[in-house]
């Protein structure tokens, strides 16, 4: 799981669709997901600080789960199938006791950013879906990797296998 932060809302210049970008601490991956109009209103309305005068749909979202009992630990964003990605949210009350919520990713990141809840992404939805936001760190470490790999004699081989034959007749 790698904890994520939204970056922003961009558009898509092709459809005009919203999307929103999440990107993880160091700023190495971002992860674009096309959302619904509303949605997006939602998320920059937080991002900016805008108030309304009457809750909207993510506020009170939040309003029931709080008067409820519960807070909202975390959201995860869970599975990506056929350009479709699928998210969790996870309430907590004062025992302990968590309940998950499937959600779609934007309402999921609407309601998060409002309590400041951590957004977590799987690992397979990470490298299904994210893109590279940082060219010259991949580039330097592609050229480590070529050097390493360069550097490696048949002889490393050998010390590897006797290495491992001498583990494997220990056990």
């Amino acid at each position: 799981m790698i904890e994520m932060k939204v970056m922003g809302i961009a558009l898509d210049t092709r459809t005009g669709s919203p999307i929103v970008v999440l990107h993880d601490k160091d700023n190495r991956k971002a992860l674009p997901i096309w959302i619904g109009s509303a949605e997006a209103s939602a998320i920059i309305r937080k991002i900016e600080n805008l108030s309304v005068a009457r809750p909207m749909t993510h506020d009170l979202i939040i309003n029931i789960i709080e008067k409820t009992g519960y807070t909202l630990d975390k959201i995860e964003i869970n599975d990506v199938e056929k350009d479709t990605y699928y998210a969790t949210l996870f309430l907590v009350d004062d025992n302990g006791n968590t309940i998950e919520i499937d959600s779609r990713p934007s309402d999921a990141i609407a309601v998060a950013i409002r309590v400041d809840a951590p957004i977590f992404v799987t690992a397979n939805v990470i490298s299904n879906g994210s893109v590279s936001t940082d060219s010259a760190k991949d580039e330097e470490e592609a050229q480590e990797f070529k050097k390493f790999v360069q550097s490696i004699k048949p002889s490393d081989f050998e010390k590897l296998m006797k290495n491992n034959d001498h583990h494997e007749s220990d056990q």
